[in-house]
């Protein structure tokens, strides 16, 4: 079953905007980032995308 996520669709913050820029400028995986900012990776990718953020692939 998917997770839940207490912000789903609902619009960025300026709080959690700079909170996502930090976390991918220390090079923290995009789970690590969707854990810590509740939300969805999906969301987190497009946010990123719309920022021109480097979101860094662990393997």
């Amino acid at each position: 079953m998917a997770e839940r996520y207490e912000r789903h669709r609902q619009a960025w913050t300026g709080e959690e905007i700079e909170k996502l820029h930090l976390l991918a400028t220390k090079g923290m995986g995009l789970k690590a980032i969707a854990k810590a900012l509740m939300r969805s990776e999906e969301s987190i990718k497009t946010r990123a995308k719309l920022d021109k953020l480097k979101i860094r692939k662990l393997r």
